[in-house]
C-alpha cells in the first residue's frame, strides 16, 4: 500500500425499519404541511388550477401511498450513507441529509428547471422541501439507534 494513503474501514449497515419508517411519516407529514403552506405559489408555479388538479389527479390514495413509500426508499439511503460514513449520530445524519441534498436534488432540479424555464418560486418551492425533508430523515435516522 502506498504510505500516507488512508485505508478505509468498512462499516457494516445495518437498517433500523422503524427508524426509517418514523422517518419516512415525518417527511410525509412535513411535505403535506409544506405544499399546504406554499399551495398557492406551487400550482402557480406548475401551470395548473385546483380545479384541474382535482379533476385530473389519479387516485389520490395512490399519490399518498407513492409519496410515503418514496420517502422510506430515501430514508433507507440516508441511513445507509449515515452509517457507511462513520459513527452514527443525528449531526451525521443532517450532514448526509445536506450533502445528498446539494449532490443531487439541488443539482438535478436546478439543471431541469434552467432548460424547462420554469419559475424560481416554484424551484424554492420544491428544493427546499427535499433539503427540510432529507434534514428531518438524517436527523432520526442518525439520531436513531436499536438498544443492544
Amino acid at each position: 500500500m502506498a504510505a500516507g494513503v488512508p485505508v478505509m474501514q468498512a462499516n457494516r449497515v445495518r437498517q433500523n425499519y422503524v427508524a426509517n419508517l418514523v422517518a419516512a411519516i415525518a417527511a410525509f407529514l412535513l411535505e403535506a404541511g409544506w405544499y399546504s403552506y406554499f399551495y398557492l405559489p406551487w400550482v402557480s408555479g406548475i401551470g395548473r388550477t385546483d380545479e384541474w388538479l382535482r379533476l385530473n389527479s389519479p387516485n389520490r390514495a395512490l399519490q399518498f401511498l407513492t409519496a410515503l413509500i418514496m420517502a422510506m426508499l430515501m430514508a433507507t439511503a440516508i441511513s445507509c450513507v449515515v452509517q457507511a460514513t462513520g459513527k452514527q449520530s443525528i449531526w451525521r445524519g443532517v450532514k448526509v441529509g445536506v450533502l445528498l441534498w446539494a449532490g443531487f436534488v439541488f443539482t438535478a432540479w436546478s439543471t431541469e428547471y434552467i432548460f424547462e424555464v420554469r419559475p424560481i418560486s416554484l424551484w424554492l418551492v420544491n428544493t427546499g422541501y427535499w433539503l427540510a425533508g432529507m434534514v428531518l430523515m438524517g436527523a432520526i435516522v442518525g439520531g436513531w439507534r436499536k438498544k443492544s
